[in-house]
């Protein structure tokens, strides 16, 4: 007799979970962010911006973690900012999860994968394959979730094993002495704005790590497996971008790295010119292969979790609640407008702008879910352990940081908060919740109280 509870026996094991924020994170970011970053800093400044954008998303992670621990509901930084700031900044943080965290990247890949297709042969014009690419996954997806987490899991194990072949030929076959290059453009002393300016795309390459979040209530043991997939996923994928980039510094120089500056016309990665460098163009090809599959595994996750946002924004009355979808079924209507959104992005915005403007966005409201979670920990609402505590403050510290020197270079930046704040307004002046969502949003899954 199988004693396990039907609950357990269906939905998202850690395995799953893993592979859900390893593939979000692992995108067209990594491949082309240092690029930008070598015509102002040198090797070690570099390195050390890794080194910092990842031990910023590992203190997100732990404290992300300690939300989870606390509340194994999906909805993201939707759910958890209506609860512990107001539904109104929850409202905006879910709007922004739906067009920046989720419809912009897929937007982004998808382009990504239409340049680089064609680069190996492909006769179709590359936004309109990107376009296909979008609504392929979003019909895959709609098959059946089952079919989403399986797909996914190949997915995942493919990218991971061609990403660390590439970083094996690299370390192997190139160039294992510290780099004498400089930048061309390095200022006197140390570039603090380049180096906070940075933070940025290295943002961008990182974002993903809170991917478990979004789809919690679809995991089988939610509070103990989605800060496990948080820490693991993002610890993982934090030493092979570490491992990527060294590779990136040690064997190319400001002029070779300075291809991602022509990524439009070129349809290049800094991998695909350095194992052409190293082992010829025929290796480069390769890699660019290693490049489409590692952009449609990172599209394939956001398809499965970006539409958990909305089904619980429509079931808590922000968005239509005929969009919602019933208790355990798939949120087809949500994989629709976010395919929707990416395909008007796609075809509509200059989507390396986006991509600058929509990090200090995503970058902001991670911020005030973990300020949340340390207020919630100082009124006594949730649990705080030490080292997520900690993790807490730096984190708040490093990206408040961040956010503060982006306000002061580029005012404009954040000028999306003043349409999301509109919407949102608007939507809470409009909305008729029902009895059942009118003082607490409504989630996947019934809270419980945390485990001591």
């Amino acid at each position: 007799m199988n004693a396990t509870p039907p609950s357990e026996r269906h939905g998202l094991g850690l395995a799953s979970g893993v592979g859900l924020v390893a593939a979000n994170m692992i995108g067209a970011g990594v491949l082309l962010s240092t690029g930008f970053l070598a015509q102002h800093m040198d090797p070690g400044v570099i390195l050390c911006a890794w080194v910092a954008g990842a031990a910023l998303a590992l203190c997100g992670a732990l404290a992300y973690s300690e939300i989870a621990a606390n509340d194994g509901r999906s909805g993201g930084e939707y759910a958890y900012l209506a609860r512990s700031w107001h539904p109104v900044i929850g409202s905006m943080a879910g709007m922004a999860s739906l067009v920046f965290g989720f419809a912009a990247p897929l937007a982004v890949d998808a382009y990504a994968v239409g340049e680089f297709a064609r680069t190996l042969g492909s006769p179709v014009a590359p936004r309109l394959l990107a376009g296909l690419s979008l609504v392929a996954l979003a019909a895959a997806h709609a098959i059946h979730p089952r079919v989403s987490a399986s797909t996914q899991n190949l997915l995942v194990a493919v990218k991971g094993g061609l990403l660390a072949l590439f970083v094996t030929v690299g370390l192997f076959a190139g160039s294992t002495s510290w780099p004498t290059w400089t930048a061309p453009e390095r200022p006197d002393g140390f570039p603090w704005g380049a180096f906070l300016e940075s933070q940025y795309w290295i943002a961008f390459a990182f974002s993903g790590w809170n991917a478990a979040i979004y789809a919690a209530a679809e995991f089988r043991r939610p509070r103990r497996d989605v800060p496990r997939a948080l820490l693991i996923g993002c610890s993982l994928v934090a030493l092979l971008y570490l491992a990527v980039n060294w590779v990136f510094v040690a064997n190319l120089d400001p002029a070779e790295l300075a291809a991602v500056m022509s990524y439009e016309d070129q349809r290049v990665t800094l991998a695909h010119v350095l194992l052409s460098k190293l082992a010829g163009p025929t290796m480069g090809r390769a890699v660019s292969i290693a490049a489409v599959l590692a952009l449609v595994s990172a599209m394939s996750a956001m398809t499965m979790l970006g539409p958990h946002v909305g089904a619980v924004m429509a079931r808590d009355g922000w968005l239509p609640r005929w969009l919602a979808p019933r208790r355990g079924k798939l949120p087809l209507a949500f994989v629709v407008v976010q395919t929707v959104l990416a395909l008007g992005l796609l075809y509509g915005q200059s989507l390396l702008a986006l991509v600058e403007r929509s990090g200090a966005v995503l970058l902001l409201f991670s911020w005030l879910t973990v300020v949340g979670l340390l207020a919630d920990g100082l009124r006594g609402r949730a649990r705080l352990r030490p080292v997520p505590t900690v993790a807490s403050v730096l984190y708040v510290a490093g990206a408040g940081s961040v956010l503060a020197y982006s306000v002061l270079a580029d005012p404009l930046g954040l000028a999306w908060l003043a349409v999301l704040s509109v919407f949102a307004g608007l939507t809470w002046w409009r909305r008729e919740p029902s009895p059942a969502t009118a003082a607490v949003p409504a989630h996947d899954s019934h809270p419980t109280p945390p485990a001591p």
